[in-house]
C-alpha cells in the first residue's frame, strides 16, 4: 500500500442497494471527513453516507516501520 494512502485513515462511503458500497473520499481527520458529509448531506439529501475509520491502514503502516526498525 502507497505512503500517501496510509496518512487517510478516516473513510466516508456511500452505501448502495444490495450491500454495495462506493467510496468517496479518504481523510486524515475525523472532522474533514464529517465536513465533507455534511456537504454531501446538503447535496444529496436522499443518500446514505457513513463516516469510517479504517484501522487496517494504520495496522500496515506500523507493521511497516517494525519492519525497518527491526530489520537488520
Amino acid at each position: 500500500m502507497p505512503y500517501k494512502e496510509r496518512l487517510y485513515p478516516w473513510v466516508l462511503v456511500r452505501l448502495l442497494p444490495k450491500m454495495q458500497r462506493l467510496t468517496v473520499g479518504q481523510f486524515r481527520t475525523r472532522s474533514d471527513a464529517d465536513g465533507h458529509l455534511e456537504i454531501l448531506h446538503r447535496l444529496i439529501p436522499c443518500g446514505k453516507f457513513v463516516v469510517i475509520f479504517n484501522p487496517d491502514l494504520l495496522d500496515s503502516q506500523q507493521a511497516d516501520t517494525c519492519d525497518r526498525t527491526f530489520d537488520r
